[in-house]
C-alpha cells in the first residue's frame, strides 16, 4: 500500500492490517505506552473543506507517534491562485514525508498521488471518505467481536460515506443494505463494484434495508458543497430517510448505531435514537484517531 486514496485500491488483507495495528495503537494510547514510530517524520495537512475531527485527530496522531503535522489551508497557498496540483505536489514532496488532503475533487487527490513522491491520504472527498469507514469497521469490530458476516445499513444521502461503506462493508465479508430516495444513490462506479455481489442489496425503502441489521449508519441530508440544495433535499429524505425507533424495531435487537458527526438531529437521526446509543458513536469518533495513526504507520514508517 502506497496510498490511502480508495478503499476500492485496498484488498481485504491490507484493510485487516491497517484494523489490527489501530487495535494495537489504541492499545498503547489507552495504557500509556510510548510509541513514537514517526520520529522525525512531517504530515501536511491541505485543507479545502472544513474539519473538526480529521484536523485534530490527524494532528494528535502525528503528535503521539512522534512526528509533526502541518495545518495548510488551501485558501492560502499557491493553488488557491492557479498552481497547477502536479506542481504543488512535486514542491511538497521535497518538505514532507506525506500529504492528508480533504477536498471535493476525488481528481485532485488522485493527480497528487501520480505527481508527487510521498505517500498520499485521503482524509475526505466527494467521492469517498476512506478514513472514516476504516475507524466504522473498527468500532463495528470492537462491539461485536467479528465483521464478517453481519448486516450493515446505510440510510440517506448516497454520498462519499455510503460509497466508502459500500465497498468496505463487503470487502470485508459484511452484507451490505443502502437504502437511497430515487436521485440519490451511490455513485455508479461503487454500484458497478457491488453489484455482483449477492450480499448488496441497493432500494428506496428503509425498512427493508434495516431488516435484520447489526448495524445502522446514517450521515446528513446536504455535505458539505451542497447547502443550495438544502430545501431540495430536506422534501426528498424528510419522513422516512431517518434512523428513529421504527427503524431500530425493524433491526436485530443488538443493533448498534453509527454516525459520522456532524449530526443534525431530528433530520438523518433522532435525538432519542442519537443518545441512546451515544457511546458507539463517540467511540466511532475516537477511533479515526486510532485508525488513521494505523494508516500513517503503515504508509510513513
Amino acid at each position: 500500500m502506497k496510498h490511502l486514496l480508495k478503499l476500492l485500491d485496498l484488498s481485504t488483507e491490507e484493510i485487516v492490517d491497517i484494523l489490527d495495528l489501530a487495535d494495537k495503537l489504541k492499545y498503547q494510547k489507552t495504557h500509556g505506552i510510548p510509541h513514537r514510530i514517526l520520529e522525525g517524520k512531517s504530515l501536511g495537512m491541505v485543507f479545502a473543506k472544513s474539519s473538526t475531527r480529521t484536523r485534530i485527530s490527524f494532528e494528535a496522531g502525528m503528535f503521539q507517534l512522534g512526528g509533526q503535522a502541518l495545518f495548510l489551508s488551501a485558501s492560502d497557498m499557491q493553488i488557491n491562485r492557479g498552481e497547477p496540483v502536479e506542481d504543488t505536489a512535486r514542491v511538497l514532496s521535497r518538505y514532507l514525508d506525506g500529504i492528508m488532503i480533504r477536498t471535493f475533487a476525488q481528481a485532485e487527490v488522485e493527480a497528487l498521488a501520480e505527481h508527487g513522491d510521498i505517500p498520499i491520504i485521503n482524509g475526505l472527498t466527494d467521492f469517498c471518505h476512506p478514513c472514516q469507514v476504516l475507524a466504522d469497521l473498527m468500532t463495528i469490530r470492537e462491539h461485536k467481536g467479528l465483521l464478517q458476516g453481519l448486516k450493515m445499513c446505510y440510510i440517506g444521502d448516497g454520498n462519499n460515506m455510503a460509497n466508502s461503506l459500500i465497498v468496505g462493508g463487503l470487502k470485508m465479508g459484511m452484507k451490505v443494505a443502502c437504502a437511497s430516495p430515487k436521485g440519490y444513490e451511490p455513485w455508479r462506479e461503487v454500484l458497478d463494484f457491488a453489484a455482483p455481489n449477492p450480499d448488496f442489496l441497493l432500494t428506496s425503502e428503509p425498512l427493508e434495508a434495516a431488516a435484520g441489521a447489526d448495524v445502522l449508519l446514517t450521515d446528513v441530508w446536504a455535505s458539505m458543497g451542497q447547502e443550495g440544495e438544502r430545501a431540495e433535499r430536506q422534501a426528498a429524505f424528510a419522513g422516512k430517510y431517518q434512523i428513529n425507533a421504527e427503524l431500530l424495531a425493524a433491526a436485530n435487537p443488538d443493533a448498534m448505531v453509527q454516525h459520522c458527526l456532524p449530526a443534525h438531529k431530528g433530520e438523518e437521526i433522532t435525538a432519542e435514537v442519537f443518545e441512546s446509543h451515544a457511546a458507539e458513536i463517540f467511540d466511532e469518533a475516537e477511533n479515526r484517531l486510532h485508525a488513521q495513526k494505523a494508516v500513517m504507520v503503515k504508509l510513513m514508517s
